[in-house]
């Protein structure tokens, strides 16, 4: 357990308790595609040192949230994976990414990571703009790769080849936040190299305009 306890019977401090160490969370949420390295952990959260990372895995795992387990030949390797339990905070980490998206100090220009781009659509897709939309989207961000699913059901996304989708973005995460959220070209991504878009263009620009965000909060006048 945390080493400073609220003594609060309350749910939310004991869910601070568990999960509410400097990086605590967003470790839980690299891991809610499937298992990953230590070294892709550190990877997609630049501003973690190995050993903090090492401290919150340790600790995440004394919290019955993480398992660690070896993957068999001929990876041999170990991975770090989040227990059911783990992954049942999914709609926690959607519900504050959606209402911290609203903060007008929110800075969408910061380095986001291949998951957390992948649970942002999960969370901001707006089943009012699907239709009878049923495609299959493919994402390629280094050595890892997505496939999705996106219907009126909603955006069903697991990391797996992209062969046979109906469109497919290859580049950087951060590149496809801006052309989903911030509204930038895919045709001036592709000219600065950033990202290329495979597909119909309409299913394309379709895609890119099914997540709107939400209002932010306005200031008030000075």
């Amino acid at each position: 357990m945390a080493k400073r306890l609220y003594d609060d019977a309350c749910g939310t401090a004991h869910a601070l308790e568990l999960i509410g160490e400097r990086w605590g969370l967003l470790v839980m949420r690299e891991l809610m595609l499937g298992a990953r390295r230590f070294n892709e952990l550190r990877a997609d959260l630049p501003g973690i040192s190995a050993n903090v990372l090492t401290q919150r895995l340790e600790g995440l795992e004394a919290r019955l949230l993480v398992v660690r387990r070896r993957l068999p030949p001929p990876a041999s390797v170990q991975v770090y994976e989040l227990t059911q339990w783990g992954y049942e905070a999914e709609p926690l980490i959607q519900m504050l990414g959606r209402w911290a998206a609203r903060s007008p100090w929110h800075d969408p220009t910061l380095p986001i990571s291949g998951v957390s781009v992948m649970l942002s659509f999960r969370t901001m897709l707006d089943p009012a703009r699907i239709g009878d939309l049923d495609i299959r989207a493919g994402f390629v961000f280094g050595d890892m790769t997505y496939a999705a699913h996106l219907s009126a059901q909603g955006f069903d996304v697991a990391r797996g080849p992209v062969e046979g989708c109906d469109i497919v973005f290859t580049g950087s995460p951060h590149a496809l936040a801006g052309a989903v959220y911030g509204g930038v070209p895919l045709e001036a991504l592709a000219d600065q190299d950033l990202l290329v878009a495979e597909g119909d263009p309409a299913l394309l620009a379709r895609f890119c305009g099914l997540f709107p965000l939400p209002p932010k909060v306005q200031l008030p006048p000075e």
